[in-house]
C-alpha cells in the first residue's frame, strides 16, 4: 500500500512540475507577445502572408496580370487572373525541374509559359523578384532591362495546335492538317465543327493582302538588286509574316540552289509540323501578338499553367475559355 502511495505521489509531483513548466512557457510567450511593438506584429504578419502566397503561386495557383493586348477579346490589358499550376505540373524551383502534372496542355486552352526570349538570372533571383513584387503590393519590379523596362518572363497565349499537327498560314488565317489526314482545315471551320468557339480578332482585312503581296515581291526584287520603286513598299505593316512569305517565295524561285530560301518557301506551302513534345501558341488578337510564329512551338515542360478565371476587375469576373 505504501509503495502505491509513493508511486502516486511521484506521479502527482511530476504532473505538477510539467504543468507548471507549460504554464510558465505560455506566460513567457504571452509576455513576449505583449512586449512587441504593433509595427513588428504587422510586419511579421505581412511577411508570413507573402511567403504563403509565394508558395501557393509556385506550386498551386499563380496570380497574373495581363500586360498587352495580344489576347484581346479573351483577356484585356490589366485583367488579373488565376492560373492553375497543378494541372500541367509545377516547377520544383523557378526554371528548375518539372513536377508531374495531371495531363498535358490540350488544343484550344489558354496557357501560360516561359518566354523563350527571357534570359533567367537563376531561381534565387526569381524568388527574390517575386518576394519584392508581393511585399511592395506589385509596385516594385526589380527585373528590368537596360532601358529600365520590366523584362517579360511569362507569356500567355492559346495553344492552337498540338504534337502531330501540321499547320500553315494563308493571308494570316491558320489552317490545320491533323495527324492521319491529308485535308487542310481552316481554324474557323474547325471551330464550327468542334463547337469550341473562341474569339479571333484581325486588324488586317482580306483586301489588304494584295498590297502586302506586292510589298513582299518588291522586297525580294530589292534583295536581288533591282529597283521596285518606293510605292510598291508602302503597305499596311501589320502582317509582317505575310509579306515575308511572299518575299521568300520570290527569292526561292530566283535562287533555287539556295537551300535556306527553298526551305522557307516550302514551309509556307507544305506547312509546319509540330513535334509531339510541343504546342503551337498564338494570341487571339492575331495581328497584334508576338507568338509561336516568331519563336516556334513551345516545349511542354515550359508550359506552366492553365488560365482559370478573371478575378479583377469585378465587371469582368468569370471563367476563361
Amino acid at each position: 500500500m505504501a509503495a502505491k502511495t509513493n508511486f502516486f505521489d511521484r506521479l502527482v509531483g511530476f504532473t505538477e512540475i510539467a504543468l507548471t513548466k507549460r504554464q510558465k512557457r505560455k506566460l513567457a510567450q504571452k509576455m513576449k507577445q505583449q512586449s512587441k511593438h504593433w509595427l513588428r506584429d504587422w510586419a511579421e504578419a505581412i511577411l508570413w502572408a507573402v511567403c504563403m502566397v509565394l508558395l501557393i503561386n509556385q506550386y498551386m495557383f499563380q496570380m497574373y496580370r495581363i500586360p498587352s493586348g495580344s489576347m484581346s477579346g479573351t483577356l484585356e490589358v490589366g485583367d488579373m487572373i488565376f492560373v492553375n499550376k497543378l494541372v500541367y505540373g509545377p516547377e520544383l524551383l523557378p526554371g528548375k525541374g518539372k513536377m508531374p502534372g495531371f495531363r498535358e496542355a490540350k488544343r484550344g486552352e489558354v496557357v501560360i509559359f516561359e518566354n523563350p526570349a527571357y534570359l533567367s538570372k537563376g531561381p534565387v533571383f526569381t524568388i527574390l523578384k517575386q518576394f519584392v513584387y508581393m511585399i511592395s503590393l506589385t509596385f516594385v519590379d526589380i527585373d528590368k532591362d537596360e532601358y529600365g523596362q520590366p523584362r517579360v518572363q511569362y507569356l500567355i497565349k492559346r495553344a492552337v495546335a498540338v504534337g502531330g499537327d501540321t499547320i500553315k498560314f494563308v493571308d494570316g488565317e491558320l489552317y490545320f492538317k491533323f495527324a492521319g489526314t491529308e485535308k487542310w482545315l481552316s481554324e474557323r471551320d474547325y471551330q464550327k465543327a468542334s463547337g469550341f468557339l473562341y474569339p479571333l480578332r484581325r486588324m488586317v482585312s482580306p483586301a489588304d493582302y494584295e498590297l502586302i503581296h506586292k510589298a513582299g515581291k518588291a522586297a525580294a526584287l530589292n534583295d536581288m538588286g533591282f529597283s521596285a520603286g518606293n510605292d510598291s513598299l508602302r503597305y499596311n505593316p501589320y502582317d509582317e509574316l505575310g509579306m515575308m512569305a511572299r518575299r521568300y517565295d520570290e527569292l526561292a524561285a530566283a535562287y533555287p540552289h539556295d537551300s535556306r530560301l527553298v526551305a522557307e518557301s516550302r514551309r509556307n506551302i507544305n506547312g509546319w509540323y509540330i513535334p509531339q513534345d510541343r504546342v503551337f501558341t498564338l494570341g487571339d488578337n492575331r495581328d497584334n501578338s508576338r507568338d509561336a510564329r516568331w519563336f516556334g512551338p513551345v516545349q511542354l515542360d515550359k508550359v506552366l499553367g492553365h488560365a482559370l478565371f478573371i478575378y479583377w476587375p469585378f465587371g469582368r469576373l468569370g471563367g476563361i475559355h
